[in-house]
């Protein structure tokens, strides 16, 4: 796997940068919306275009698919009303889901250079959710926990490097596994 270029991570900083205009403007939502699509589909064009990594790209789709599928399951089984009163589809919240996936994603394919500036953006995105009234804080948080477990399950890792969270029995950290 070839990572010979900084595309990724100025794709993403500049997609955050993009959408600031949104926001000074008034419209923090709108920028929350056009991040939630823009993360994934750069993730999805930097593994083809830059990386030639076609197999890095079925994971994603494996990834967003998965994830997208438990969010839509809970919010036909849950009847949580958005905080704005638009509906009763609140938890969990599919705009992190997507997003955290794809950083996920991002992060356990190329590794923490292209990973850092990928969960910036995916929590913006959270942010903006709640922000915008449209979700309470834990259906962002249930969110971005499908999305990272969906990323992590199906992404495999940077160059053998495996990053997971532990929390068992107690205690609670990050096991790191692989070749340094």
């Amino acid at each position: 796997m070839k990572i010979s270029t900084i595309r990724p991570v100025m794709l993403s900083i500049l997609l955050l940068v993009v959408s600031l205009p949104s926001q000074a403007e008034g419209d923090l939502e709108t920028s929350g919306d056009v991040l939630h699509l823009a993360l994934p589909a750069v993730a999805f064009a930097s593994t083809l275009m830059i990386e030639d990594d076609y197999q890095g790209a079925w994971q994603l789709a494996k990834s967003g698919i998965s994830s997208r599928l438990v969010v839509e399951a809970l919010k036909l089984g849950v009847d949580k009303q958005r905080p704005d009163g638009s509906g009763d589809d609140s938890f969990p919240s599919g705009h992190s889901a997507d997003t955290f996936a794809a950083a996920t994603f991002i992060n356990q394919r190329y590794g923490w250079e292209y990973g850092v500036p990928s969960y910036v953006v995916a929590s913006y995105v959270a942010y903006t959710r709640v922000a915008s009234d449209k979700h309470h804080v834990e259906d962002v948080l249930a969110g971005a926990a499908i999305g990272i477990v969906a990323g992590w399950y199906f992404t495999d890792p940077y160059e053998n490097i495996s990053v997971v969270p532990l929390a068992y029995n107690g205690t609670y950290g990050v096991f790191i596994s692989g070749r340094f």
